[in-house]
This record gives C-alpha cells, sequence and structure tokens, in this order.
C-alpha cells in the first residue's frame, strides 16, 4: 500500500529537483513515481501536477513567497485531495533594493523565459559593484483542510558578471554561492541538490513528511 503526496508545480525542473531529494532523503520508505507492482507495507508515490492535466492554474499573486507557497500547495490540496507541497523561490539582489524578490520568475514579463530574467539581470547589474544576494525558497506543506507547515532555505551570493555553466535552470548561471566561487549552473546537480535554498528548505521538512507517511 502507499501514500500519494502531490509535488504542486507544473515546472519540470523544480518536479525533478525535488523528486531528486525526496528519493534520496526518504531511504526509509518505499518511494514510487509510478505504478510499480511490487511494494513495501508502507510507500509513497511521489505524483506531480502533470499527472493532473486538468488542474487549475494557481495565480501567484501574493506579496511574498510565504504566501505564493502557501497558496499553491492549499489550493492544490484542495483540488487532488491529497497532501501537497509546493514552493516560491526569490532572489535578493541588494543593488536592486531586493528586486526581483516575489517576481523572480516573471522578472522580465509575464511571458517571459529563463533566459529573459538573466538578461535583465545582468543588464541592470551591468557597472554595479555591489553585486551581494540570496536565493530564499519557501517550502509549504498542506493537507485539503489547511496548512500543515512551512520552511525555507536561503543561500548567500552574488551576482556574476556573465552567465557561467550550462547546468540547471533560473538564476542559476548568473549566482555565484559564496565562498564557493561557482555558479549553481556549473554544479553537477549532486552537489547543488546538497546544498540548494530548494533542497535545503526541503530537507527541513522531511522530518514531518516521514511522521506524516509512517502509518497507513
Amino acid at each position: 500500500m502507499y501514500k500519494i503526496l502531490v509535488i504542486a508545480t507544473g515546472n519540470r525542473d523544480k518536479v525533478r529537483e525535488i523528486s531528486v531529494v525526496l528519493l534520496d532523503e526518504l531511504d526509509s520508505f518505499s518511494v514510487y513515481s509510478n505504478e510499480d507492482t511490487e511494494r513495501k507495507p508502507v510507500g509513497i508515490r511521489i505524483m506531480s501536477l502533470a499527472d493532473f492535466p486538468d488542474a487549475p492554474k494557481v495565480i501567484e499573486d501574493r506579496d511574498t513567497i510565504e504566501a505564493n507557497a502557501m497558496k499553491k500547495a492549499l489550493e492544490m490540496a484542495q483540488y487532488t485531495g491529497h497532501i501537497c507541497l509546493a514552493d516560491d523561490t526569490g532572489l535578493f539582489i541588494d543593488a536592486l533594493n531586493g528586486e526581483p524578490g516575489v517576481m523572480a520568475a516573471r522578472f522580465a514579463g509575464e511571458d517571459c523565459c529563463y533566459q529573459d530574467n538573466r538578461l535583465k539581470t545582468l543588464k541592470l547589474m551591468n557597472g554595479v559593484t555591489n553585486r551581494i544576494a540570496n536565493f530564499r525558497t519557501v517550502m509549504a506543506l498542506a493537507e485539503p483542510n489547511g496548512i500543515i507547515a512551512i520552511h525555507d532555505g536561503i543561500v548567500k551570493g552574488s551576482i556574476t558578471e556573465t552567465e557561467r555553466g550550462l547546468n540547471g535552470f533560473g538564476y542559476d548561471a548568473v549566482f555565484e554561492v559564496e565562498d564557493l566561487g561557482v555558479t549553481f549552473a556549473e554544479m553537477e546537480d549532486d552537489q547543488k541538490n546538497r546544498i540548494s535554498h530548494r533542497a535545503k528548505a526541503l530537507k527541513a521538512m522531511i522530518p514531518l513528511i516521514k511522521q506524516l507517511y509512517d502509518t497507513v
């Protein structure tokens, strides 16, 4: 028998990152990403919004990443009837008064792509001496009746002068991690998944997930 945990996003990159960390951290469970025929007595089946193609789009219209994460988790928990895990991430740049912040995914416009956001960031930071920035992710866990918990993760760093690295997504190629001298896009996936803001927020949630799913 298994229980379902829904990663409440349609972003394939986020689903992949979160799934990898869950598979690694939930080592005391049988974790299924599809309909396996052999199951241990207790298991978790990880699903995403790709498994719910008719799910309504959640409008991320809140003023904080905390509020957006909670909104996504709760609305999708109510829609799917399952416990849902959602996140929202902001990039906060000192020299831009905290921008793009909560608008990180839409910094260059509603229909922008990852590269549009990176190019706008580099343009605004051209010639700027203070390049300090931090990535922050808030992870929210919800059931249909309400929010269960939220946790956050922060990584300090700086904005590069050019794009560096071919891995990752989003702003990874323009964010150099403090003390490491490399961008997220220059890291292998396993290294990023150990230290990233998203991984930190998710790992803080793991003990609660284990507690919730440790019964049938």
